[in-house]
């Protein structure tokens, strides 16, 4: 079924992404593999070439143009939503809608999208100088009109839409695009009457971005694959040679590797050591030795999608063939906060209260919890309600918000415990694993880490 064959009164009452698997006129994406459990050491995916990758992205962003758009603009009763960009200063948003071959601003760049109602297609113009692959219907003569702000205006007066939204939010930095020379141009140009109709895109910019779409989940799983692929090639022999590999050199492996692979990290990769009879955590300089508890933190951006992982390792000693109860337990109760975390998931309950609920839970639990999860998805920390922070327990204005189905997270959390075998010494046990919320549960997008990975102390 194609979006002009939805009525309009359906097209209202469905949801985002329900409206976008509707709408798309190319047969379903497969539905995305799953898995609780994490592989051991899996294999890599193949690497998708240059063409391939940007091909599957114009597809992927076109399909979220055609089908979430009209659908977010219904949602929050936005006739016309208006972006601005300029050249290397790309706000979130517009940044997010270029296509693989426009990959920055040309000079000053504008898109526009207009709902005329009635069951009409949404416009997508731009107002530039160069068009954006097709996505959007060029709307700007320069020959004719030589000042872009007046044919802006122009545009907009001819559709006279009763509410305009352009990109400000004091709260929310996805959200706040707008800057403030682009606005004084902006409202400069448009007749007093329709200044007086601007209001805020902040519900707009938080729904693009937050919303998953069916095509993008499909993909997923391969995406967060190469991550866990990646991490069980540093935390293996191949690459940590116990007594001589320090943990900052595992870290620039994981660059090096990266490059080799030609993908990008959105973040620096972390690698720590907690060790027996040392507090806190080592990192650094700090040589790898058997016995040690090793933790990282690594992301990728693959086809425009990030991923936000914490794995655990441990390195055996001599005559070892597993870690000690202690630190598997320690796992374990990380794992447990993690299934008490995404049992609060519901639609509409902000951040705040999901956090809330989880640690009363995990405390009368007898957890020692610390959450702090995120979205995930076009950004690694991504639009949408935080879900606590590590130096804030606490409601806190940005878990306002609601949670919203076909949303991607980062579940993200720690909980600490005494270790028996190392003397009763207090050790963090740090996880994050991606997951997707489908409305009605949480799903890992590759399963998750539910035994320590482990180490051997000779090849």
């Amino acid at each position: 079924m194609t979006c002009n064959l939805l009525p309009d009164a359906a097209r209202r009452l469905l949801p985002a992404v329900a409206l976008a698997a509707a709408c798309l006129a190319s047969p379903a994406p497969a539905q995305p593999a799953f898995a609780e459990a994490e592989q051991a050491a899996p294999a890599l995916p193949a690497i998708l070439s240059a063409r391939a990758r940007a091909e599957t992205e114009n597809r992927l962003l076109a399909q979220r143009l055609d089908t979430l758009v009209p659908a977010i603009m219904r949602e929050a009763h936005i006739d016309m939503w208006v972006l601005v960009a300029r050249e290397y200063f790309e706000e979130p948003v517009l940044a997010s809608m270029l296509d693989a071959e426009n990959m920055h601003a040309r000079r000053r760049t504008i898109l526009i999208f207009h709902d005329p109602g009635h069951g009409k297609p949404v416009e997508r113009l731009t107002v530039s100088r160069y068009g954006l692959g097709g996505l959007f219907a060029p709307a700007w003569n320069p020959a004719a009109q030589p000042d872009q702000w007046r044919a802006v205006a122009d545009i907009i007066a001819a559709r006279n839409p009763a509410r305009i939204a352009i990109n400000t939010s004091d709260l929310h930095p996805f959200a706040d695009g707008m800057t403030l020379s682009q606005y004084g141009k902006f409202t400069a140009a448009l007749p007093a009457a329709l200044r007086q109709r601007i209001v805020s895109g902040e519900a707009l910019a938080l729904r693009w971005l937050e919303t998953r779409t069916p095509g993008e989940m499909a993909l997923y799983p391969t995406i967060m694959r190469i991550a866990h692929a990646v991490i069980g090639e540093a935390f293996s022999r191949r690459v940590i040679t116990p007594g001589v590999t320090t943990a900052e050199q595992v870290q620039w492996w994981y660059r090096d590797r990266l490059l080799q692979l030609g993908l990008d990290a959105w973040f620096h990769p972390s690698v720590g050591i907690q060790r027996q009879g040392v507090k806190g955590m080592l990192e650094g300089p700090e040589v790898i030795r058997p016995g040690d508890l090793l933790w990282t933190d690594f992301g990728i951006t693959y086809l425009r999608l990030n991923t936000d992982t914490q794995h655990l390792a441990y390195v055996l000693k001599p005559g070892e063939s597993d870690a000690p109860a202690g630190l598997r337990q320690g796992l374990a109760n990380s794992n447990r906060l993690q299934d008490i975390l995404t049992r609060q998931f519901a639609v509409g309950r902000s951040g705040n209260e999901v956090l809330a609920r989880a640690r009363a839970e995990a405390l009368a639990a007898g957890l020692d919890p610390a959450i702090y999860s995120h979205p995930i998805g076009l950004h690694g920390h991504g639009a949408g309600p935080a879900i606590g922070f590590w130096d804030n327990q606490q409601s806190d204005p940005r878990g306002e918000a609601p949670v919203h189905a076909d949303t991607a997270w980062s579940i993200e959390l720690t909980t600490r415990a005494a270790v028996p075998e190392w003397g009763g010494q207090q050790v963090d046990f740090r996880v994050e694993e991606n997951a997707f919320f489908d409305g009605q549960a949480m799903h890992y997008i590759d399963g998750r880490e539910t035994r320590l990975t482990l180490i051997p102390v000779s090849p």
